[in-house]
């Protein structure tokens, strides 16, 4: 197939980079000329517009920041797109704002995938991630292929955004497993066990989930150098909070969650791994 990948950023250029090695033609926009001189150093073909590199292509496969980002991409769509073109995209964005795009594409024939992936950068370059799909049933049968290109672990969700949904749920039980870990560290710390001592007692227990385990070897160590920032996840964590006022779900954690997340932003450590949280609960128990 010829696709273009729109957004190679941490996350989109190794995934561009798996459906190349797949066969794709593959060819890389990106609004940042850091981004388009790593794709172009990867071995990507660069396009000069995406507007331009649509005309002849059957899929867009796009990993954008933002609702604002989805919108503005799907405004070129609707000026450039084709009805062979199908639409695949794999941000974390809002419900609501994916289903306007979906809803203004397809008035002109593209097909559109909301395919949302769960895991960081390292598990996108070891095609590792955890892929959630939902759209039209065949479009996702006839593009899952491409799908797994990124990882094994694939679940087709619905024909409309359950995708969607589904990331944000997984993203808030992540947040909080950092916010349950940041008090747990800080009563140990407070009552006088060992940092290392307590991340070799975790890891081995019956908490020890999947993140818990991927965290603890650089957490052991202090190192909140980020796989996802503070921003981030504030980010995603205001789309949660969003969704579930759409709802009618009160989400009376996760909104205790977000006010540690922006606390840890507010004390610097806005680019620094989201488990900077952990930080915060340490101050608050009056430890260094």
């Amino acid at each position: 197939m010829k696709l273009v990948f729109a957004a190679v950023g941490k996350m989109g250029l190794p995934m561009a980079l798996h459906l190349r090695r797949a066969g794709h033609d593959v060819c890389a926009v990106d609004a940042w000329e850091a981004a388009r001189q790593r794709a172009q150093e990867a071995g990507l073909v660069l396009a000069n517009g995406l507007g331009g590199a649509l005309a002849g292509s059957d899929v867009l496969v796009s990993s954008l920041p933002d609702d604002a980002a989805l919108m503005a991409v799907a405004d070129v769509v609707v000026q450039a797109g084709h009805p062979k073109l199908a639409w695949v995209d794999t941000s974390t964005v809002s419900p609501q704002a994916s289903r306007a795009a979906a809803e203004r594409v397809t008035r002109i024939g593209v097909e559109h995938l909301r395919v949302t992936v769960s895991g960081n950068a390292p598990m996108a370059e070891k095609a590792l991630l955890t892929v959630m799909a939902s759209g039209p049933r065949a479009l996702y049968d006839r593009l899952e292929p491409l799908l797994a290109c990124w990882g094994s672990r694939r679940f087709y969700l619905g024909d409309g955004e359950q995708a969607r949904l589904m990331k944000l749920v997984v993203n808030l039980m992540i947040a909080h497993t950092t916010a349950m870990l940041g008090e747990g560290l800080a009563l140990g710390r407070k009552g006088g066990l060992d940092w290392r001592d307590m991340w070799q007692v975790i890891t081995e227990s019956a908490v020890a989930s999947p993140i818990v385990k991927a965290k603890s070897v650089q957490l052991a160590e202090r190192d909140f150098s980020p796989t996802f920032t503070v921003t981030q996840m504030r980010k995603d964590l205001g789309l949660i909070v969003g969704a579930a006022a759409a709802l009618r779900v009160p989400l009376p954690l996760t909104q205790q969650v977000l006010s540690q997340q922006e606390d840890a932003a507010h004390a610097g450590f806005a680019c620094e791994d989201y488990a900077a949280v952990l930080k915060i609960a340490e101050r608050a128990a009056g430890l260094s």
